[in-house]
């Protein structure tokens, strides 16, 4: 039976970058010891005042269809939040609610792009970032980024990428995989960019919540930005919410109008006893959600620390985020190769660089979703696959 093509430009590399995380829970199922480092899922149980919530609402009767662009009360919470966090002057007519990031940076993408448009994406890139501009048809210009320079983007490779068939931007900081983010004068420079070009940003802003070093700038708050810029976030990793699946994107009115015609196509909205709880989770302020950060932190921390001079890997630092990344180049190996040596012979599971870009080929992913004692033992298992590694180059 014959399949549309849009189920050709949905696959890829990134879809594949799965393939070795399906393989370490199969291992699992059979019982091998296997750590579980290759997912952004949070290992924290959500904060125990936002379940209640979720409860009470159920019990409460919201089980009915949901304003499709979200409640009045969390669209109200999310454009607070925003104000109080970034200086941005939003109300809740720029917010709407959607089930995730993942599907609000879809969405987005689909109410501005067209078959042939250009959209440069910072390298390296989310791995189903390829996916949603597939879909519509886009060409994705990437944005190489040196490692040695922390994976950050620099505004000069950006502008010699436009050109007339470019339409959007896309830039998440803190960054997946990286961990990278922007100061000031990057965001600066690259907002000229966009006013001066005419472009749209579409700023992925889901680990703005765990940024260590520096400060978080939201590029809508800059001068000419508000109008052409789709700012997304959600609840996923900074409240250990991902199966909720709360996100939500603000921006100008008329694109949450659009976005609206679209989730009233695709979604119509996300449970109310769920918004009810995500309100909550806004509102409140959860001790939970500070000791989660700080222990993401620690991990970092911990990581970087064991595995900093371990022959033949280099740690990359991240400023934020869940993930540390960690060049494995000098093994001889290729990241998915070590990637795969590491899970069939060490019982650790990571993702191999190369799936977001090729920034960061020869660099493993590695998820801080596990307690530190485990996270411990995983950078044991790394610097000893490494060293066995050199070991045998040399003999």
């Amino acid at each position: 039976m014959r399949y549309s093509a849009l189920t050709q430009r949905i696959a890829g590399d990134g879809a594949a970058a799965w393939q070795i995380h399906d393989r370490a829970l199969e291992l699992r199922q059979q019982g091998v010891d296997v750590l579980l480092l290759s997912i952004g899922d949070p290992d924290f149980d959500t904060p125990h005042p936002i379940v209640l919530a979720a409860i009470d609402s159920l019990m409460a009767g919201d089980t009915h269809y949901p304003p499709v662009r979200g409640t009045q009360g969390l669209r109200d919470s999310i454009a607070r939040r925003h104000r109080q966090r970034s200086g941005q002057v939003v109300s809740a007519e720029h917010v709407i609610v959607m089930p995730g990031a993942q599907c609000a940076v879809y969405s987005v993408a689909q109410c501005l792009l067209d078959p042939g448009d250009e959209v440069i994406v910072a390298e390296p890139m989310y791995v189903t970032y390829e996916g949603v501009f597939g879909a519509i048809g886009a060409k994705v210009l990437p944005v190489a980024v040196r490692p040695e320079n922390g994976f950050r983007v620099d505004p000069q490779d950006v502008a010699a990428l436009i050109s007339p068939k470019t339409r959007a931007i896309l830039l998440n900081s803190p960054n997946n995989p990286s961990g990278a983010s922007l100061p000031l004068e990057v965001w600066q420079e690259l907002a000229s960019l966009c006013v001066h070009h005419d472009l749209w940003l579409i700023s992925d802003e889901v680990y703005s919540d765990l940024l260590y070093e520096g400060e978080h700038i939201s590029p809508a708050s800059l001068q000419g930005m508000a109008e052409r810029t789709a700012t997304i976030n959600s609840l996923s990793k900074s409240h250990a919410m991902s199966g909720w699946r709360v996100g939500w994107v603000i921006g100008p009115e008329t694109l949450v109008d659009h976005l609206d015609h679209l989730s009233l196509c695709m979604l119509f909205g996300i449970p109310e006893f769920i918004q009810n709880a995500a309100q909550l989770a806004l509102d409140e302020d959860l001790p939970e959600v500070a000791l989660m950060r700080e222990e993401y932190r620690q991990r970092r921390d911990l990581v970087c620390s064991s595995l900093s001079h371990c022959p033949g890997i280099r740690v990359v630092r991240p400023d934020g985020g869940m993930f540390v990344m960690v060049d494995v180049r000098k093994t001889g190996l290729t990241a998915q190769q070590f990637a795969g040596r590491l899970l069939e012979g060490y019982g650790v599971s990571v993702l191999a660089g190369e799936a977001f870009g090729p920034s960061a080929a020869g660099h493993i992913r590695l998820g801080l979703v596990v307690d530190r004692p485990k996270l411990a033992d995983a950078c044991r298992r790394i610097a000893l696959c490494a060293m066995n590694l050199l070991e045998a180059r040399r003999a």
